[in-house]
């Protein structure tokens, strides 16, 4: 508590905005003034925060959390301490774990999830390394959820309409943008390295440095929260849904990860001669046997499942490939040191520690259960048979009769989110949409 009351009073902060991460990746939580924070640690918010669904909704089964609507306690993490650059007066955010009255941590919240994963690595001397790469549309102000989004106006006075992935030009069209972006970013201290423009109409993508799982998911989830922020400031908005266009292509959260001993951080997905391990053999193994079941962490909303198709930059299986961007596990060319696996199937709408927290599950489970991959695809992967999940509905069903890893990730916290999740796909189902009223009000 000294160094926050030291913090604090150097950088004169007159409010405390008291984070929380919820199921959907969002911020929750309370903004209190400076003097009272430093005076009543202990906060306190209902353990229904947990249950609310993406439309301020609450599953049919309420009595999966306590039915008391009792409180939490909320702990901060210093290590998350940061000033909020957008802010008008000098103002504070830091995010904060929650737990039960007995001092026990709260399993169903999601920073917890990624906690509970990364404390078995732990247990075996090992520590997962990842990088995030993060992808995102921007689109002009929408306020009809009937109209369909557009791209932004930019700099020339006009909409961006052709595809310019890597373009240089296209990303100084959004120039003052992106200046904002990088000035929050490191008035935060978020590890942001490159930005290019990708292949969708004003689509970007940014990539993170890679670093500790639990410090990048914090940084993704205030990521996004800062870019919908400075995007709005300019009169337009940042949207991380997985398929916001139509005719474009979709927003993945790609995942570089790899696994180093705790004690010497060598590289453990490397032999002797740089070569594939054994280890990082088992760790793709567990990825193709386990993604299927862990999909609706990667694919959250039943929009996630629109970016999951053929010759879109997405990929329909859990095959791997040496360089090879058209299969969902892509092995970089790298020195021994960075050897890696990049998991593509996770979409940008993806809550970061969840998706952080079911990689890692499903490359560990491999490693336990010493799972061999099947063999290296060398040709486009979009010509195979769909391997993933189509819808969120299958993808529940299939988390449901996937025992290893719900025992991995928590059988209450599990319970709990196939809840949530199915709530917000009947209230989606109950939606009728403009291509039912366009080809069936009248011809069938």
């Amino acid at each position: 508590m000294e160094f926050i009351n030291g913090w604090f009073a150097e950088r004169r902060i007159t409010e405390v905005e008291c984070l929380v991460p919820d199921m959907t990746g969002n911020a929750r939580g309370k903004i209190i003034p400076a003097s009272k924070f430093c005076k009543e640690l202990g906060l306190r918010l209902p353990e229904q925060l947990f249950i609310q669904t993406v439309t301020g909704d609450w599953p049919d089964d309420e009595n999966i959390v306590d039915p008391r609507e009792i409180d939490m306690v909320l702990r901060p993490d210093t290590n998350t301490l940061r000033m909020v650059p957008w802010a008008a007066d000098p103002t504070a955010q830091i995010i904060h774990d929650c737990f039960l009255r007995d001092g026990s941590p709260v399993d169903i919240a999601p920073r917890e999830v990624l906690k509970r994963v990364l404390a078995q690595y732990e247990q075996r001397g090992w520590r997962p390394v990842v990088a995030p790469e993060l992808e995102f549309f921007l689109v002009k102000r929408n306020t009809d959820p009937d109209y369909p989004l557009e791209p932004p106006i930019g700099r020339s006075g006009r909409p961006e309409r052709a595809r310019q992935s890597y373009g240089i030009d296209a990303v100084n069209e959004f120039d003052p943008l992106f200046e904002d972006i990088y000035d929050y970013c490191e008035s935060q201290e978020l590890d942001i390295d490159t930005l290019i423009h990708e292949s969708g109409a004003a689509q970007m993508e940014i990539n993170f440095l890679h670093g500790e799982a639990l410090s990048l998911a914090d940084q993704v989830f205030l990521f996004k929260r800062t870019v919908r922020e400075a995007a709005m400031r300019h009169d337009m908005y940042a949207t991380f849904m997985a398929k916001p266009l139509e005719n474009e292509p979709g927003s993945a959260m790609h995942i570089h990860q790899s696994v180093v001993d705790a004690t010497t951080g060598k590289n453990l997905f490397a032999d002797e001669n740089g070569a594939m391990s054994e280890y990082f053999r088992h760790f793709i193994g567990g990825l193709q046997r386990y993604l299927p079941a862990a999909m609706s962490f990667f694919a959250p909303n039943v929009n996630s499942y629109r970016r999951i198709a053929r010759h879109e930059s997405a990929p329909i299986n859990a095959d791997w490939g040496m360089d090879n961007r058209t299969v969902g596990l892509r092995v970089p060319f790298a020195p021994a040191h960075a050897m890696r696996v990049e998991n593509r199937v996770a979409g940008a709408d993806a809550n970061p520690y969840l998706a952080l927290a079911a990689t890692l599950a499903c490359g560990l489970l491999g490693c336990i259960e010493r799972i061999e991959p099947r063999a290296e695809q060398k040709a486009s992967a979009y010509e195979l048979p769909f391997g993933l999940p189509r819808s969120l509905e299958e993808s529940l069903r299939n988390l449901d009769e996937c025992a290893p890893l719900q025992m991995l990730l928590g059988e209450r916290f599990v319970r709990v989110y196939g809840a949530i999740k199915r709530k917000e796909y009947e209230t989606f189902f109950r939606v009728i949409s403009s291509w039912e009223r366009e080809f069936l009000l009248l011809s069938v």
